[in-house]
């Protein structure tokens, strides 16, 4: 198995390129990296199941938010707790859209996103996809110790909802710019 590693999740990336040997700057293994991106590429799919928000359940918000501060750099690198939150997302979204995955007619719709895409885009939608990947990321981690403390909103859900959903779509610099400005 190849032991090398992309991972670009965070403010310490080597050389502010990423990180590309064994192992992070902070210590993550190329193995958790990649399931963090898979992670992520999975509640790409659950905000692409709720159409952005416009399905969200109370279950869809909480998972959200529990599985972007998991990727929050240095939360949790135990990489069967991320593959248990990989299987809840995929879980809650069968449940958004059953038999989807199933479909003789993909519509690509709910499909886990490959995060792939992000890294290898065109220098400034992966930047602007970025920032608002980071972005909700950040603001996951004031969600998550709020939802821990009884607290949520359903007004940073359903954006949390948006920008993943458009993390997820072929939009050009003007579509996403709007996200990042909102």
């Amino acid at each position: 198995m190849d032991q090398n590693m992309f991972c670009f999740q965070c403010e310490q990336t080597a050389g502010c390129t990423g990180c590309t040997g064994k192992s992070g700057v902070c210590g993550k293994t190329a193995q958790t990296a990649r399931l963090q991106d898979e992670l992520t590429g999975a509640m790409i799919g659950l905000a692409r199941a709720a159409e952005g928000g416009l399905k969200a359940t109370e279950e869809s918000g909480r998972l959200l938010i529990e599985g972007l501060f998991t990727t929050v750099t240095n939360v949790n690198f135990n990489n069967e707790t991320i593959r248990e939150m990989i299987a809840r997302v995929q879980k809650e979204k069968d449940k958004l859209v059953p038999g989807c995955g199933t479909c003789a007619s993909p519509c690509s719709r709910t499909e886990d996103y490959d995060m792939q895409k992000l890294w290898t885009a065109q220098e400034d939608i992966r930047s602007l996809k970025s920032l608002i990947l980071f972005g909700v990321r950040g603001m996951a981690a004031y969600a998550y110790h709020a939802m821990v403390l009884g607290k949520r909103k359903k007004e940073v859900e359903r954006f949390i909802h948006k920008a993943l959903f458009a993390v997820g779509e072929d939009w050009g610099m003007e579509d996403l710019l709007s996200v990042v400005m909102e």
